[in-house]
C-alpha cells in the first residue's frame, strides 16, 4: 500500500466514518493486548499499531453499514467503552487456549525439576521454566500453522454482526462466557500434560520400589537426570498431537466467545 493510497483512505474517513473508525479501532485494540501472536512482545508496538489501524480501516465500512453513528461525545465515549469490553471478551477467549498450553508446560516443569532454573520467554516477556517456554513457542508456531490468526480475525469481524457498533453487550452473558473460558484453563492444561504426569508418576513409583529393595542406591542422584530424560522423551512424543488439540479448542473458544456476545 503506497503512501498516496493510505492518504486517500484516511481522507475518506470523515464525519460519521471517522467516528465509526474510532469505534471499530476500540474493539480491535484488545486483540493486540491479550490475544496470542497479535500481542507478542517480539512485534514492535509501532508495527502492532499500524496493523490495528489497517484492520480497523478494512472493517469500518462493514461495521458502519446501516448504523446510525452518534455524534455526541458522551455517547461516543460510552460506545468506545462497550467496544473495548467486547474486544477484551473475545480476545480473552482466544488467549486462554495458549495460556492453557503454557500452563501445561509449567506443570511439566514442576514435575521434572526444570522449575529450578527459569528463563525469560521472548514472546511475552514472562519468566518460566524450560518446558513452559518450549510449549509456549510451539503453541505460537502451531497457532500460525493451523490458521489461528485467520480464525481470530474472522471471529472479530463476526462480533460486529452480533453486537453492532451502536449497541452494547449483555454484561451478564459476557462475564459468564469469560468465566466459562477461564475455568477450562486448568482442565485443558491437564489434558495436554497428562502423558507426562503419568510417565513421571510411574518413574517415581519405580524409584520408590528400587530404594526399598536396594537402599544403598542414591535415588535422588540417579532419579533426577532420569526423570529429565523421561519427561523430554514423553514431551517430544506428545507435542505432534498438540496441533489437533489447539485446532479444536480455538474453534470452541471462538464459538463460546461469539455465543456470549449478546446485545444487552
Amino acid at each position: 500500500m503506497t503512501q498516496a493510497t493510505l492518504s486517500q483512505l484516511v481522507s475518506g474517513l470523515g464525519g460519521d466514518h471517522l467516528v465509526g473508525f474510532v469505534l471499530v479501532l476500540a474493539r480491535i485494540i484488545p486483540l493486540f493486548v491479550v490475544a496470542p501472536l497479535f500481542s507478542s512482545a517480539m512485534v514492535p508496538a509501532q508495527v502492532r499499531g499500524i496493523i490495528a489501524v489497517a484492520i480497523a480501516i478494512g472493517l469500518t465500512g462493514i461495521a458502519t453499514h446501516g448504523q446510525q453513528i452518534p455524534s455526541q461525545p458522551l455517547e461516543v465515549g460510552g460506545l468506545m467503552i462497550e467496544g473495548l469490553l467486547v474486544g477484551f471478551g473475545f480476545a480473552f477467549a482466544v488467549g486462554m487456549v495458549l495460556a492453557a498450553v503454557e500452563c501445561a508446560g509449567s506443570f511439566a516443569d514442576s514435575l521434572a525439576g526444570f522449575s529450578f532454573g527459569s528463563i525469560i520467554d521472548p514472546v511475552n516477556g514472562n519468566q518460566g521454566g524450560v518446558l513452559a517456554e518450549l510449549y509456549g513457542l510451539v503453541g505460537v508456531m502451531l497457532f500460525i500453522a493451523i490458521g489461528g490468526d485467520a480464525w481470530t480475525l474472522r471471529g472479530l469481524a463476526r462480533t460486529f454482526t452480533l453486537v453492532p457498533l451502536t449497541k452494547g453487550p449483555r454484561l451478564g452473558s459476557l462475564v459468564g462466557g469469560a468465566e466459562q473460558v477461564f475455568g477450562t484453563i486448568f482442565t485443558s492444561a491437564l489434558e495436554i500434560v497428562a502423558p507426562v504426569i503419568l510417565a513421571l508418576l510411574v518413574t517415581d513409583v519405580a524409584f520408590g520400589m528400587v530404594s526399598r529393595v536396594v537402599p544403598q542406591i542414591n535415588v535422588f542422584a540417579v532419579g533426577f537426570p532420569l526423570k529429565v530424560g523421561v519427561s523430554l522423551l514423553v514431551v517430544s512424543a506428545t507435542l505432534p498431537f498438540l496441533g489437533g488439540w489447539m485446532t479444536s479448542n480455538i474453534e470452541t473458544s471462538v464459538g463460546t466467545a461469539l455465543h456470549a456476545l449478546q446485545i444487552g
